[in-house]
């Protein structure tokens, strides 16, 4: 099981809140991506992680076709992207937490950081916390109304946050996020440009094969999330 971040290349992303089939998560995980993030906008708390974690966990879901007596363990590595500390829950092998850069609520950049460490910081395990640093950039998305995000920026500005995340506050990721539409790729490119020890990650509407070869292409790392919900199937072999 690969759990270093920095060689995923391929993440599939899974929202406690979104009714997902025994069969459908069967079918994605038969994608063979590189790892899972759970994680949402919200509308869900701790119990609603656990639950998906344990059925993302086991190979076979229960009942199904062919499943074994004991259901094996996911060798995949399953991360947890922490958007509400109240829907924190153990077992996971990382936990992603965001920061919205280009939020224009300082909450959204550090303050519920600093809150969620004062309540829990005798149980983080910081061997597992990763910092993602988000640009938003589709102003109608549940996350930017959330966040308040600048999410009609210029190229100039999204690089400027690229470089920022890299030079002056030195995280390990940086994820232009356009959560549910297909964002330009001279945008991704121009970021690539820029980016030499911060890992670039993408995610937004990547549908088909060709989206996210594509993108695959630009970007370090891309994310697939509402094609699981959609029945599309840019990963899959089929």
């Amino acid at each position: 099981m690969n759990v270093d971040h920095r060689g995923w290349r391929r993440i599939v992303k899974l929202d406690p809140a979104r009714p997902l089939s025994d069969e459908r998560l069967a079918a994605v995980r038969s994608w063979g991506a590189d790892a899972i993030v759970v994680g949402g906008s919200g509308g869900y708390g701790a119990e609603e992680v656990r639950m998906l974690l344990d059925r993302v966990r086991l190979k076979s879901p229960p009942g199904a076709l062919g499943a074994p007596t004991a259901p094996e363990a996911l060798a995949t590595p399953v991360a947890l992207e922490i958007s509400d500390a109240r829907a924190v829950c153990p077992g996971f092998d990382l936990y992603l937490v965001p920061m919205v850069l280009n939020s224009s609520d300082v909450d959204w950049v550090m303050g519920h950081h600093q809150a969620a460490i004062k309540r829990y910081a005798d149980v983080i395990d910081w061997r597992k916390v990763v910092v993602e640093g988000y640009c938003v950039l589709n102003a109608d998305a549940t996350v930017a109304r959330l966040s308040g995000a600048r999410a009609t920026m210029g190229i100039d500005d999204v690089v400027a946050f690229a470089r920022l995340a890299e030079h002056l506050l030195k995280l390990p990721i940086f994820y232009l996020e356009y959560s549910g539409t297909y964002g330009p790729p001279e945008v991704v490119s121009a970021v690539r440009r820029v980016l030499s020890s911060t890992r670039l990650w993408y995610g937004g509407g990547i549908r088909t094969r060709a989206q996210a070869r594509e993108m695959a292409a630009l970007a370090d790392t891309i994310v697939v999330g509402n094609a699981v919900y959609e029945g599309h199937d840019p990963f899959g072999t089929s």
